[in-house]
This record gives C-alpha cells, structure tokens and sequence, in this order.
C-alpha cells in the first residue's frame, strides 16, 4: 500500500527505505518485481536495504562502511 501512496503524485525519485523488512521471501519477491517494473518504465529508485540477496537486484549498489563509500558497483547490461 505504501509503495502505491508514493506513486500517486508521478515522482521523479522513489525513495525506499528497507522495502523488504519483516517481510517474508515470497512477498519480497513481490516487491523487487515491483520496483524492476517501475524500473523498466524509466522510474528511478533508490533503495535502502542491509539484506544482501535484495541489494542484488539492483543495478548499482553503494555499500558505505563508517560513513564512507566502501565499494559502487553496477551490473553490465544483460
């Protein structure tokens, strides 16, 4: 519901901050196609997660470590 509140105004960024917690695997599957999706329809989303298999979904990842960028990665075009 709250992804769909955000959506409502047509944002340039969706900001999303641990979309995935407490949530069990089946709905969180749910929810990284939901943001692959907006993502595909040139929606930008920035997402906040300390879950590993989720920050895998993305196409870029930044890791920070005592406020600092540790590692940015991004996935080459399939």
């Amino acid at each position: 519901m709250a992804i769909a509140r955000a959506l409502v105004n047509d944002p340039s960024l969706l900001l999303a901050d641990e979309p995935t917690g407490n949530l069990d695997s089946a709905t969180s599957g749910e929810i990284m196609d939901v943001f692959a999706s907006l993502h595909r329809q040139g929606q930008t989303v920035v997402m906040v997660t300390h879950e590993a298999d989720i920050a895998a979904h993305a196409h870029r990842v930044v890791t920070l470590r005592d406020g600092l960028i540790h590692t940015d990665t991004m996935k080459r075009a399939a």
